[in-house]
């Protein structure tokens, strides 16, 4: 299938999209002025220290101190390193060998307030939570990551050919390693020792630099900034997989394809100038597809759909057959809508990039072997998700239950804001509640105010109200006129959809 890259270059945010055949699959987006910090190295001070969490707050120059877990701090790197590689090249295929410079003790007696840390930050701000970090360094190349705590060789597990593995595992220790470890990355795949060297240089040298700036500098302070987001892209997914490379900008053009001559020099002819007059995410089809990643609910080929909610602790994924009635099996009819749900829930999982708990709710199959299918289909389709994921196997109730890494926000809360009216619950009240709260308002402001007749009631309410009044609320409003003797006017004017505002001629607001 044909994947391309597509680069979108805006005055305030530039979007990266990877298609495979015409779908959008994953889409990035870097505001200018917000930057991700993933992979940035910080000098930092620790501000707090919870023995009760075994965890730390830590200063590293942003609006919220990050949080630093006793794990990220204490614990073997092969833990380390199934966070910070897992969404790009898996596990490492070898144990990791920590040096032998921390221990087990509680974290109250290895960090105190007020002592300086070198840092990497492995998660963006979330929420209300700042961002993870972890004191175990992890520095990324073209071909190879570096981990100068560690020692050892390992090898993307993505790269299946064993004969492969041991050829880049011979090549690399071929060279004049420093201390620490490293990992081929899945793009090394077919490369030469020379174009490890390249890269163990240059990882080295940055190694250097940012521990001659730890010592230097004064805490908090950035010590090593990761590339733009076009050069991330560059780095990390600009493969002989990708047929083309296309870039909308003529500055940022020029800058990408510097980034390519450098790092892969063999792919520059994939890179070309977007130079038509339709705005390139429009041309392309992306912007359609992201779009559809906002909504709710998203229409199967089929006539089925899946639901995608959000909540605090977890995202539901639900499949319906909708409007895909099959032809004589049922079970048939259920098993095809759900096997062609899975190509379409895991593209939107990839392309949301949704994190954390993920319940999937496909439709009841009774057939055991049914279930494995779309099990199976399930484990299939996430093999292409770089993101590291677990998948329990299918219930009896149809239910799968997976996690999967979460490293930055998810594309609805990097594209979408809460809705003011109904504080992003999804409802607001129904007209005749307001209605009816409205006439309790009114009824206790005219109990309390002076006993002048003839005074009138002004209601300011959003349109759509007034138009209730208008219809099934007219009634309702005419026996509250009579019963307090009142002229009960309503006026169409206000923005608020649940807000109101009642005053008596002459007096004050509610």
């Amino acid at each position: 299938m044909r994947k391309r890259i597509v680069v979108n270059a805006e005055l305030i945010e530039t979007r990266v999209g990877v298609q495979e055949g015409n779908l959008l699959t994953e889409l990035y987006v870097e505001r200018h002025r917000h930057r991700s910090i993933v992979g940035s190295v910080y000098k930092g001070v620790v501000t707090n220290v919870l023995p009760g969490m075994q965890a730390a707050f830590v200063d590293i120059g942003l609006q919220k101190d990050a949080f630093l877990y006793a794990g990220d701090y204490t614990t073997n790197l092969g833990d380390f390193a199934r966070v910070m590689l897992s969404d790009e090249e898996g596990e490492a295929d070898v144990d990791v060998e920590l040096e032998p410079r921390r221990d087990a003790s509680p974290i109250e007696e290895l960090l105190h307030k007020g002592e300086n840390v070198l840092v990497q930050a492995s998660k963006e701000s979330l929420g209300t939570k700042g961002a993870r970090i972890t004191s175990f360094i992890s520095l990324p190349g073209r071909y190879l990551v570096y981990m100068p705590q560690a020692r050892h060789i390992g090898v993307s597990r993505r790269i299946h050919d064993e004969r492969e593995r041991d050829r880049l595992r011979a090549a690399l220790r071929a060279l004049s390693l420093p201390a620490g470890g490293f990992i081929v990355r899945t793009n090394a795949e077919g490369k030469s020792e020379g174009e490890f060297a390249a890269d163990v240089e240059f990882l080295t040298r940055l190694w250097a630099q940012i521990q001659s700036r730890f010592e230097q500098a004064a805490a908090p302070a950035v010590l090593h900034e990761e590339g733009d987001l076009t050069f991330r892209v560059v780095r990390d997914l600009f493969s002989p997989e990708i047929d083309e490379f296309v870039v909308d900008s003529r500055e940022v053009y020029d800058k990408c394809a510097g980034y390519v001559e450098a790092l892969v020099p063999a792919l520059r002819d994939r890179v070309r100038l977007w130079e038509e007059p339709a705005p390139i995410f429009e041309a392309l089809g992306v912007e359609k597809d992201i779009e559809r990643a906002l909504r709710r609910r998203v229409w199967l080929k089929s006539g089925g759909y899946i639901v995608i909610d959000h909540t605090e602790a977890l995202v539901s994924i639900d499949v319906n057959t909708g409007k895909y009635v099959g032809k004589r099996d049922f079970e048939q009819t259920v098993l095809k809508i759900n096997l062609e749900a899975v190509g379409e829930v895991v593209r939107q999982i990839r392309l949301r990039d949704l994190g954390g708990i993920i319940i999937i709710d496909f439709i009841d199959m009774e057939s055991a072997e049914h279930r494995e299918q779309v099990y199976r289909a399930v484990k299939r389709a996430l093999a292409e998700d770089k993101a590291r994921t677990n998948v329990l196997e299918i219930s009896e109730l149809g239910l799968v239950e997976m996690t999967r890494k979460r490293v930055r926000q998810d594309l609805r809360a990097l594209l979408s804001a809460a809705c003011p009216t109904c504080k992003g619950s999804g409802v607001t009240k129904a007209d005749a509640t307001l209605a009816a709260e409205i006439f309790r308002v009114v009824r206790a402001k005219v109990r309390t105010a002076e006993d002048v007749n003839g005074r009138e009631v002004v209601v300011r309410v959003h349109p759509e109200l007034a138009r209730y009044f208008e219809g099934d609320g007219q009634e309702g409003l005419e026996r509250l006129a009579r019963a307090l003797d009142r002229k009960i006017t309503i006026q169409p004017n206000h923005a608020d959809r649940e807000g109101y505002e009642v005053r008596l001629r002459g007096g004050a607001a509610q």
